[in-house]
């Protein structure tokens, strides 16, 4: 197989079974592709925000949240 990102060996008897998952693959990056083009985050897509508050960070949506995080210290 073969494409625009290179080439891959599949033997014969995986073929059905690679080409479903590149299909899935492919879909769920096209759904992926369409929530970032809508706004969503991929801090929120990929549920960022609960591991960087675990680490002690906290991602500020707009100037206005960080002026109200200054005020309350």
């Amino acid at each position: 197989m073969a494409d625009d990102d290179g080439v891959v060996g599949v033997s014969r008897l995986s073929v059905s079974n690679v080409l479903k998952a590149a299909q899935e693959r492919e879909a769920k990056e096209h759904e992926k592709r369409q929530r970032l083009a809508n706004g969503e985050l991929g801090l929120d897509i990929y549920n960022m925000r609960p591991r960087l508050e675990k680490e002690g960070l906290v991602y500020l949506d707009n100037l206005n949240d960080y002026e109200q995080l200054l005020k309350g210290k």
